[in-house]
């Protein structure tokens, strides 16, 4: 995280610090290892999910809301910002309802969120420091590539309206990659129209999208992948984890530190998949399965950063926002594993997002703002949809 972005945000939530300050100090438990959940149980936790996104989508057809709605942020980000937010939670819940069985009420939540995504004004660069508004290039470009593949999305009609819509999106990836290779959120000085930082995570959420995308000819630049692949590959240190953000030289100086493994269990699954996706020969088979191990060997260090108020302020600097997420890639990593040994880890994955949904069906891991719990819900049900057998 950019150094000035981050003073901002820990100025901002200064006042609500104390609130979690206690138990901040606790060290984790003993690891807790949930009774597996049987894909029945599952299923029913995916409906309600899912009955959540579909009650809660706005009339214009967005998910979440684009004004701050969370006392936490004060006037921190711009009103840009929060739009943008609001963008990529509803190419998120478009995911969502993209991998999930299809229903009357859930294909015209579809459709409309598809609109929306591909009508809608694209956002713009927040402000000097703050580039979130990458989050709606990375999730317009996933949600609509996901569609475009989708048989009932292949007609001529479709193909044009999702192809003029995901363009946009690129173009916002194009125009702020980072000279090294990849994507973040905010930037650090001396700021430049192309940013200079960029994250392991953000980077390799998109690149199986940017794949298809140079497969369909959506994008007709294939060094942007290339950059992108090169800049989560070099990310990756020799015990297992990833780097949150590229370093000359890697950065694990001190025993409990954010790229040990502890520290990057929510990101470790994001880019063994999206590297392996794109063809990288060191992410084999095993490489995976020593992710998703250290994954629920360690798991106790993101349940005691889940709504931690504060980025970064919990053992090895994990995050409330890394756990909705985490899980949701870990569900992509295992089904990039023979299918014969997949029910097994979802299993068990499932536990673990179950036991944080809510009693309406939503769920959210930092902030309850409408825009945070809209793409936490989202991840939760993508993660569930994502280990539902094939029917």
């Amino acid at each position: 995280m950019s150094r000035v972005a981050f003073a901002r945000i820990a100025g901002a939530l200064a006042g609500v610090a104390l609130l979690g300050a206690a138990q901040a100090q606790d060290a984790p438990q003993e690891p807790f290892e949930p009774a597996p959940l049987t894909v029945d149980d599952a299923r029913s936790a995916l409906d309600h999910a899912l009955a959540w996104l579909v009650a809660s989508q706005r009339e214009d057809g967005a998910w979440g809301s684009a004004v701050c709605d969370s006392f936490q942020f004060g006037d921190v980000f711009s009103v840009e910002t929060y739009y943008a937010w609001q963008v990529a939670a509803s190419g998120l819940a478009c995911l969502a309802l993209l991998t999930a069985d299809e229903t009357p009420e859930r294909r015209a939540a579809l459709d409309r969120g598809l609109a929306w995504l591909c009508e809608g004004r694209a956002p713009k660069r927040g402000s000097d420091w703050d580039v979130d508004y990458v989050w709606s290039g990375l999730y317009g470009t996933v949600a609509l590539v996901e569609a475009a593949d989708d048989p009932r999305f292949a007609g001529d009609e479709d193909q044009a309206r999702l192809a003029a819509g995901a363009a946009r999106y690129l173009d916002i990836l194009v125009r702020n990659q980072a000279p090294a290779g990849g994507w973040g959120y905010y930037d650090d000085p001396i700021y430049s129209r192309r940013p200079q930082w960029a994250t392991s995570f953000c980077t390799a959420l998109v690149l199986p999208a940017l794949k298809r995308s140079l497969e369909r000819g959506w994008l007709d630049d294939p060094a942007v992948l290339a950059r992108a692949q090169r800049y989560v590959a070099r990310c990756a240190v020799p015990e297992g984890a990833y780097e949150y953000s590229l370093n000359p030289v890697a950065r694990i100086n001190g025993g409990e530190h954010i790229n040990r493994v502890r520290g990057s269990l929510g990101r470790t699954q994001v880019c063994n998949w999206g590297l392996r996706e794109v063809g990288e020969k060191k992410i084999t088979p095993e490489r995976v399965r020593e992710g998703l191990d250290a994954f629920f060997e360690h798991h106790a260090y993101l349940d005691v950063a889940r709504l931690r108020p504060i980025p970064h302020e919990a053992y090895y600097q994990n995050a409330g926002y890394f756990y909705l997420f985490g899980h949701a890639y870990a569900a992509y990593a295992i089904n990039a594993l023979p299918a014969d040994e997949r029910e097994p880890w979802h299993a068990k994955l499932r536990a673990h997002l179950v036991k944080v949904q809510h009693a309406d069906g939503s769920a959210f891991d930092f902030h309850d703002m409408a825009t945070m719990t809209a793409a936490g819900t989202a991840y939760l049900a993508l993660a569930l949809a994502l280990g539902m057998p094939e029917a």
